[in-house]
């Protein structure tokens, strides 16, 4: 199936840019490109597009309000949104979240992960970006810890979100590594390359790791893996032999 895609991006130079990065996906199509957020939810609602790629900052109805239009919780059919921006700020992170984003990237990134990106969120999953997964999966952390612990967790920095299982079934040392790899961010080109096996083989580690962890997509394994020490090797009690 063909993923359909609005952009939306104040900066010509960036909407033609991602225009031919994604337009040269055979399985995709730029079906709207725009450059102010109120012209942006009305040719979402208008066409219907699979994702809908959002800068942040642009005239009039910023990036986040249009999320929110979109895909917040009072949205009447929401639809899937990916948000591609040059400022990384904890606040535009959450507000992103909170409004309905499914991915926040960061415009310095690979077109790999963009492309990548897109599918995940086509696909009703997560994807964000390298740059602040790992803080923002540390701050998830503090307020799980926080949480146990009885001690008010800082609003400022908490995301709430349903935990993936406890460990029910032994991940082996090839799916932890693919966890760890995860937990920093890292697409699944990235993935194959670093672990020198196919992409298609990193796809069935993932698959099997999400059935382990009751995990609904990538940002929940890595929630887990910080959560458990997975990424600091401070815990073993998951593996089993490959």
């Amino acid at each position: 199936m063909t993923i359909s895609i609005l952009i939306a991006d104040d900066q010509q130079m960036i909407r033609s840019a991602y225009g031919m990065i994604l337009g040269a996906q055979p399985d995709m199509e730029i079906v709207a490109s725009v450059a102010d957020g109120s012209t942006a939810v009305r040719e979402a609602r208008r066409l219907r597009p699979d994702v809908c790629l959002l800068d942040i900052r642009m005239p009039g109805t910023d990036g986040l309000e249009a999320t929110r239009l979109l895909a917040g919780p009072e949205a009447p059919d929401p639809l899937k949104v990916l948000i591609a921006t040059t400022f990384d700020l904890d606040e535009y992170v959450y507000r992103a979240l909170r409004n309905g984003a499914h991915g926040f990237l960061l415009k310095d990134g690979s077109p790999a992960l963009l492309v990548e990106a897109v599918r995940a969120v086509a696909a009703d999953n997560a994807l964000i970006s390298p740059a602040v997964t790992v803080r923002l999966l540390r701050h998830m952390t503090d307020a799980a810890s926080a949480a146990g612990s009885g001690k008010p967790a800082d609003r400022r920095r908490g995301s709430s979100r349903t935990r993936p299982a406890a460990l029910g079934l032994p991940l082996t040392a090839r799916e932890l590594d693919v966890v760890r790899l995860v937990a920093r961010g890292r697409t699944n080109e990235e993935l194959a390359a670093e672990l020198h096996v196919s992409l298609s083989t990193v796809k069935t580690h993932l698959g099997s790791v999400q059935r382990k962890l009751a995990a609904r997509n990538r940002v929940e394994i890595a929630a887990w893996a910080w959560e458990n020490g997975v990424c600091t090797g401070q815990d073993t009690r998951g593996a089993a032999t490959d």
